[in-house]
Formats: C-alpha cells, sequence, structure tokens
C-alpha cells in the first residue's frame, strides 16, 4: 500500500518550484564560477553574441543575454500571467477574505523596500534602481520553506504563493510604467486591436493553439518595437486564454462511456498487432473529448510550468548572475549596501507590520494553523529578490555595468541574509509550536 498522500494541485507546484529553486542557486553557482575561470571572456563573449534577422526593411538583432531577457523571460511572465487570472478567478485570491492578508502583505512588501532604497541612496545616477528591492522570488523561497520538510503548514506555503503572486503583479506595473523606453504609440495601438481580438475569442470560449502562438509573436514583437518591454506581452496574452472547459466532467464521462462501448464492440477479431481503423477513429475521438473538458488555461500552465521552472529560470540565472572579480572591478559599495539592506529589512519591517496592522483592525486573518512568528518568518524569506530583482536590476543599469553588478552583489547579499535568517525563523517558530503542543 501507498503510504503518501494526495498531492493537492497546491502541493504540486510547491514540490516543483522548490525543485526550481536548487536549480536556481545551482546555476548561479555556475554563473559565478564561469565568471571567474580563465574562460571568463569566452563565457562574456557567448552572452553578448548577436544574432537574428536583418534586411533592408527590418531588423531583429540582439545579443543571447537579450534574447533570453526579452524572449525566454515572456514565457515566463505569460506563466505569471495564467497563474495570477487562475488565482484571481478560482484560486486564493477570488475573494477578499482570502485575499486581504497576502494584499496587505505585499503592498508593504513593496512599500517598504521602496521607501527605504530611497531614503540610504545618496547618488541620483543610482535611483533608477528603487524597483529592484521590491520583488521576491518564489522559487527559492518555496525551496528554502522545502527545507524544513512536511512541519511546514500547508497554509502557510499557501499564503508565501498568494503574496508572492501579488507581488509579481506590483512588479509587472511596475516595469510597464517606469522601465519602458520611448513609446510608439501607433505600434502599440496595433498590438492592442490584436489583444482585443483574442480576448474576444476567448469571451466566446474559442480557444486555438496555432491562432494564439502567431498572434503573441506579433505582439511580443510590436511591444518590441513600440518600446514596451516585451515580457509584458506574455502577462497580456495570458489573460486571453479560457479559463472555463468546453464541455463539464459529467458530459466528458457520458462520452467516455460511448467511445468504451463502441471501442469494445470494435475489437480486432484477427489478433493483430494494429488496431483497426473505427478504433482509431474512436480514440481521435477521445482525444478531442480531452481537450475539451481541460480547462484551456489549466491545460497550458501545466504545460509552461516545467519548462519555465527547469529551463528557462536557469537559463535566465546562469545569463544574468555571473560577476567577474578582479583587481580592476570597480564596485558601487553604497548601492550594495542600499540594495541588500532594503531587500531584508525593507521586505522583513513591510510585510512583517502590514501583515500585523491588518489582522489588528481586523481587515485580515490568520490563516488556519498559523502563527505571527511564522509570518515574520515569511517576511524575512520574502527578502529574497532574485530572479525578478536581477531582471529590473537588469531593465535599471543593464549599460552601466558597474551599477548592474553592484546591484548584482546587494541581490545576493541581501538573498542569502534572508534566506537564512528567515530559515532559522521559522524553525525556531515550528519547533516551539511542537513543543507546546
Amino acid at each position: 500500500m501507498n503510504d503518501k498522500p494526495f498531492l493537492s494541485p497546491v502541493q504540486k507546484f510547491v514540490n516543483a518550484e522548490s525543485f526550481s529553486g536548487i536549480l536556481l542557486f545551482g546555476a548561479t553557482v555556475l554563473a559565478f564560477i564561469l565568471s571567474n575561470l580563465p574562460i571568463h571572456e569566452f563565457y562574456d563573449f557567448v552572452w553578448q553574441y548577436k544574432f537574428g534577422i536583418k534586411s533592408e526593411h527590418f531588423e531583429l538583432v540582439k545579443p543571447l543575454i537579450l534574447w533570453v531577457n526579452d524572449g525566454l523571460m515572456t514565457i515566463f511572465f505569460l506563466l505569471i500571467g495564467l497563474e495570477i487570472k487562475r488565482e484571481v478567478l478560482i484560486g486564493e485570491l477570488n475573494s477578499l477574505k482570502k485575499a486581504s492578508l497576502p494584499i496587505f502583505a505585499a503592498f508593504g512588501g513593496m512599500v517598504l523596500p521602496l521607501m527605504m532604497f530611497l531614503l540610504l541612496n545618496q547618488n541620483p545616477e543610482t535611483t533608477r534602481g528603487w524597483g529592484i528591492s521590491m520583488a521576491t522570488d518564489i522559487a527559492f523561497t518555496l525551496a528554502i520553506l522545502k527545507l524544513l520538510g512536511d512541519r511546514v503548514p500547508l497554509s502557510l506555503k499557501i499564503f508565501l504563493t498568494a503574496f508572492a503572486i501579488i507581488d509579481d503583479i506590483g512588479a509587472v506595473l511596475i516595469i510597464a510604467l517606469f522601465y519602458t523606453s520611448e513609446i510608439s504609440w501607433m505600434l502599440l495601438l496595433y498590438a492592442g486591436i490584436m489583444l482585443v481580438v483574442l480576448y474576444i475569442l476567448s469571451f466566446l470560449k474559442i480557444h486555438n493553439k496555432f491562432l494564439l502562438l502567431i498572434f503573441g509573436i506579433i505582439i511580443w514583437l510590436l511591444f518590441l518595437k513600440a518600446g514596451i518591454h516585451p515580457t509584458l506581452a506574455g502577462i497580456l496574452l495570458a489573460f486571453s486564454i479560457p479559463i472555463r472547459q468546453r464541455i463539464n466532467e459529467y458530459q466528458y464521462a457520458e462520452k467516455l462511456k460511448e467511445i468504451i462501448n463502441r471501442l469494445v464492440k470494435s475489437t480486432n477479431t484477427n489478433k493483430l498487432p494494429v488496431l483497426t481503423k473505427k478504433q482509431i477513429e474512436e480514440i481521435d475521438n477521445l482525444e478531442d473529448w480531452t481537450i475539451k473538458v481541460q480547462s484551456p488555461i489549466q491545460q497550458l500552465e501545466h504545460r509552461l510550468h516545467n519548462w519555465v521552472a527547469f529551463l528557462i529560470m536557469p537559463i535566465f540565472a546562469l545569463a544574468n548572475a555571473g560577476i567577474h572579480f578582479s583587481n580592476e572591478m570597480t564596485i558601487d559599495l553604497p548601492l550594495v549596501i542600499t540594495v541588500a539592506i532594503s531587500l531584508f529589512l525593507g521586505k522583513t519591517i513591510g510585510v512583517s507590520f502590514f501583515s500585523y496592522l491588518s489582522i489588528k483592525i481586523n481587515l485580515a486573518a490568520l490563516p488556519e494553523n498559523i502563527r505571527l512568528k511564522q509570518i515574520i518568518g515569511v517576511a524575512i524569506l520574502s527578502g529574497v529578490g532574485f530572479t525578478m530583482s536581477l531582471f529590473i536590476g537588469g531593465l535599471a543599469f543593464f549599460e552601466e555595468i558597474v551599477y548592474f553588478n553592484s546591484a548584482k552583489v546587494g541581490i545576493i547579499a541581501g538573498s542569502l541574509a534572508s534566506g537564512i535568517v528567515g530559515f532559522i525563523v521559522i524553525k525556531q517558530g515550528l519547533s516551539s509550536k511542537n513543543g507546546t503542543q
């Protein structure tokens, strides 16, 4: 008999994200090693190698690192958009009662780091990095929680996931509003028209993967040429994916019975190791009905999740986390300190205080089996910004290598401090809870 309990969708998500966090850590360490070996120039050359399409009337040529940051990361943002839509419509954010505590926590986790960064930063040239400390890396944080084993309440993991998703919404808005170049409104209008077409089709419950792919590529290109960061196209495309099934489970079960009956009646009497034409037709029918019973958003999210968690995010870390340390290296120490403190203290104070305040004034309530000390531990843990922090840091300082490297060091220092201290606080909270039982 199998002693392992049935895994809920949330538990499966947490497990996948936890392993993704381990891969992210490995990719980060590998990036550090490669960027400091004698072959570091080749490592840099690979990521800066330019390729693309060029003709008399059109040009799309970018370094490999930008194909990762602007291209592959669009798929990452598409997945974030799918998660946001699902959580808002049918998940942990579909009612004010369930969403209130994560909303307050995320608000505090964005406002306080921003204020702390602006308060500590004394260099006008680095003010543009204010958005770096507002992000939380869900893969790393869930991986750290995973180290504590099954003692961590599922409700605490759900709170962290919901809080991080709201945090992602804030990060997306920040990128859209403050980290864009000069905008071509005409190209943006064309992209908007195509999105409206997809939204209308979604409303009519019409979902065509081929059409989504073609429209998605064109919209991504229009965003890129319009001056809006193309990863935002991924978020907007996600909102066009229908959430409702074309048939319900009862209808599917009835169709399944009919197909099984017909398959039994059309059994191959010659006992040959091949199917009859009728059997093949029935299996094709089964595949069609199986697609119809699945929610398009759930199906796409399921297919993308492993690609993003196990390939795209590690590649992003490998491309962006490398820092070459040498005697000639220049580091802006004040920026390093500002980023690290804003991540560690800003997130800790912001998430803890706003969570406590919302509970105290009865606008939110602690989830079941969670104590305030564990919320504080999650608050500290939320300072692990890494992926999104590096992404925003790249937008802010991509052409200013000294500031970008300094931001990287600050992000890694702040994330390490948040991860270690958060782990200890949550572990102590779990131990004291077990001791009082």
